[in-house]
């Protein structure tokens, strides 16, 4: 299966220009790898949740950076990127909860 082409990633970062595009980028690279790896065939929950694990722990690593460029992740963005995994989890029909899915997370 893929995900669907017009799927929005981040909408609430994309519009909001506190968050700088470029850092933004980063951050659904980051979902993007998890994407792949789900359209890449059928895998057990523990192993989309280790994936789920690494994209969150990589998505840490950048908030020195959003620091660096007068933003941060907060509020508004915890919700896009917990928006935007959920919908991708339900896209794929994986039951992982959206709390469970990003709760490396340290923002």
């Amino acid at each position: 299966m893929k995900l669907d082409a017009n799927f929005n990633y981040l909408q609430d970062m994309y519009n909001d220009k506190y968050y700088p595009t470029f850092l933004v980028d980063k951050v659904k690279a980051q979902i993007l790898e998890v994407v792949r790896f789900l359209e890449s065939g059928s895998h057990s929950n523990e192993a989309i949740q280790d994936e789920l694990d690494k994209m969150t722990i990589a998505i840490n690593d950048l908030q020195e950076e959003f620091d660096e460029h007068d933003s941060e992740i907060e509020t508004v963005a915890r919700d896009s990127i917990g928006t935007t995994v959920e919908a991708i989890l339900q896209a794929f029909k994986v039951d992982i909860d959206s709390e469970t899915a990003i709760r490396e997370r340290d923002w």
